[in-house]
């Protein structure tokens, strides 16, 4: 269902120069397919081939459509076609069970995530007519948890496996906003009312980047293909459906491998993967040391964020440094890098490539008329791989537009706005430069400070809000919250971040909050942001001892506990962490663990695993388990 447009921009004012090309580039032609149908094709031409390799445990193709089957007849009578289903499954045989079962079933599959926030569903089921709900009953919101369960035949063992499996249902009242009868899925992205933006997408914009994930990456029978990407972010699908599509078996990932990159690495060689996808943030790590040489990994595409170098010459996979906004269908362009290539290592950030078959690439000024090649501008994208829109039809008509009258879109009659800052190349290759509107990247996630804002502002004892980022020499970027509260509260700032959580995804906490009496303005009246970030103190080591211990808690600090404070108030930017902070509620996430390990690993030569740190009840225990290891243990001890 096509959603109203904006009216078409105004003529070109003025043409561009003659010997000068403007910013428009088209990839190569394309028609969309079917995703089901293939999955189907495959399930009757190798029903015995590996379809989820899962622990120990192998579903062929024929298993997988069988259980899809059972699970879609159990639904049947209570979800009909077009209906929303919200998917509360980890990564797992689980999780693509119901992916295909909804498929079969025409029913729009929404993604929550294994443990949605309680408040965060709360406003998406209030938004958006939900039918149900699909995961453990243990781990549902509580208005779903005391609803009607309709108990699932849904896989409970393997990695990441639920405990069991209900679709729950719930008497309250729905939403309104349905998707449009195309969609084969919808994802929510950050939205500024504080409220998680939907956009709806239909099968045949999916099956366009399938065709092309195989036919650039050559995935095929006996291949096997990582499901790595949290459940809630839209890469999953692109993972999930590319394997099913080709023939191939999907692998699913056990939590673990997000917080260490070691043990990513660990995971590829076990599992004999040949292909992979993986967020920016995560794959950075391994490129700062020596590739492992025993993988047979061919292929691994990794995006979300913005890449700052190269693979050098040592990364034995074809490495795809990927760019696309869901509301563009998961990837956009892309960027092949091999190891033969004259410039691998190099200490500079790729450009996101060329548009893939079927899209076409605009570089605009403010009136949306094409900039010329090599001038700064927004993109917008058009062509098969858009979205149907957002089920907020006044905020697809201001995101999807009419492109400019002028300007040769042969068939593209909608462009998306992505708010994203560009320079096309002469090849029509693009360079990132960063974003035009508030939003940012957060461990490879889009964040609008406006969301965070609002949800701060949803507890009584805040008055207002700020958020602003702050970056460290890597150009990683860590929120810091800034609050206002009301008369007479006075609570603990862990109390405030805690009750945010149920609102917000793990990247969109804050690494920090300060409490202010007020907020800086600039000349127009407007909070000055700049100023307000300006006012948070660079993270600092810890003070060197001194005689009198009192005057510091830490001064009696050993080594170890030095390296790993220091490390972490680094990494967090937040200097009042003292060793008696657990790691976790002081703002530590996955990628800071990454780092924070590998920092570790560096400079004592000990590695530890993620499940050691976050088991550790502080970080002074942490420092004392890396001294355990960093200690000979006496022969026959």
């Amino acid at each position: 269902m096509t959603q109203p447009l904006t009216a078409p921009a105004p003529l070109l004012a003025t043409p561009l120069d003659a010997g000068t090309a403007p910013s428009v580039a088209h990839g190569p032609s394309a028609e969309p397919t079917g995703v089901l149908d293939r999955f189907e094709d495959w399930a009757a031409l190798a029903p015995q081939a590996p379809a989820v390799i899962d622990s120990a445990r192998v579903w062929t193709y024929q298993d997988l459509d069988a259980a899809a089957d059972q699970v879609a007849t159990a639904l049947r009578d209570r979800v009909r076609p077009g209906d929303m289903v919200g998917v509360c499954l980890d990564r797992s045989t689980a999780l693509v069970v119901t992916a295909v079962a909804l498929a079969r079933i025409g029913a729009v599959y929404l993604p929550l995530g294994p443990r949605p926030g309680e408040r965060r569903t709360q406003a998406v089921t209030e938004d958006l007519d939900v039918a149900c709900l699909i995961g453990d009953p243990g781990v549902l919101p509580e208005g779903h948890r005391a609803g009607e369960h309709l108990p699932l035949p849904l896989p409970t063992g393997g990695v990441n496996a639920p405990a069991a499996a209900v679709a729950a249902f719930t008497d309250s009242a729905r939403g309104t906003r349905r998707a449009p009868e195309s969609a084969l899925y919808a994802v929510l992205t950050s939205g500024s009312t504080g409220r998680p933006k939907a956009v709806a997408v239909a099968e045949a914009s999916l099956s366009v980047a399938l065709d092309w994930y195989r036919a650039e990456t050559g995935l095929a029978p006996g291949d096997r293909q990582s499901l790595l990407i949290g459940v809630a972010f839209d890469p999953h699908l692109l993972e999930l459906w590319a394997g099913l599509t080709s023939g191939a078996a999907l692998v699913p990932a056990p939590d673990d491998t997000r917080w260490d990159s070691r043990v990513l690495t660990d995971w590829w060689r076990d599992s004999a993967l040949t292909h992979a996808v993986a967020a920016t943030p995560t794959v950075e790590p391994l490129l700062d040391r020596p590739w492992p040489q025993d993988l047979q990994l061919r292929h691994l595409v990794v995006g979300g964020d913005r890449m700052r170098r190269r693979p050098g010459a040592d990364v034995t996979a074809t490495v795809h440094n990927a760019y696309g906004p869901a509301e563009a269908t998961v990837v956009t362009t892309t960027h092949t890098m091999r190891c033969t290539d004259p410039d691998a290592g190099e200490q500079a950030p790729p450009p996101i490539g060329t548009a893939l078959p079927g899209v076409t690439l605009v570089v605009t000024d403010d009136d949306g008329r094409p900039v010329p090649r090599g001038q700064d501008g927004e993109l917008r994208v058009g062509g098969h791989c858009l979205a149907l829109g957002y089920l907020d039809p006044e905020l697809t008509a201001r995101r999807f537009t009419a492109p400019p009258q002028g300007a040769e879109l042969p068939s593209v009659d909608r462009l998306y706005r992505t708010g994203d800052r560009v320079r096309m190349n002469a090849d029509g290759s693009l360079d990132f430069l960063g974003r035009l509107d508030d939003q940012v990247k957060i461990s490879g996630v889009r964040i609008e400070p406006a969301e965070v804002e609002a949800a701060f502002e949803q507890d009584p004892r805040v008055r207002s809000a700020v958020v602003t980022v702050q970056r460290d020499s890597w150009g990683h970027g860590r929120l810091v919250a800034h609050l206002r509260l009301t008369e007479g509260a006075e609570p603990d700032t862990g109390e405030l971040l805690d009750a945010v959580r149920a609102w917000l995804p793990e990247q969109a906490v804050p690494a920090a909050v300060r409490l202010v009496d007020g907020f800086p303005l600039d000349a127009n009246g407007k909070v000055d942001r700049p100023a307000l970030a300006a006012a948070v103190p660079a993270p600092v080591a810890p003070r060197a001892a001194t005689e009198d211990e009192h005057a510091d808690p830490e001064a009696a600090a050993t080594a170890t506990e030095r390296l790993v404070l220091a490390t972490v108030r680094d990494l967090l930017g937040r200097p009042g962490t003292g060793l008696g902070d657990n790691f976790t509620d002081a703002g530590g996430t996955s990628i800071i663990a990454a780092r924070l390990l590998a920092t570790v690993e560096r400079e004592t030569g000990v590695r530890l695993r993620a499940p050691e740190l976050l088991r550790s009840t502080d970080l002074r225990a942490f420092a004392a388990l890396l001294d355990q290891r960093r200690t000979p243990q006496p022969a026959g001890a």
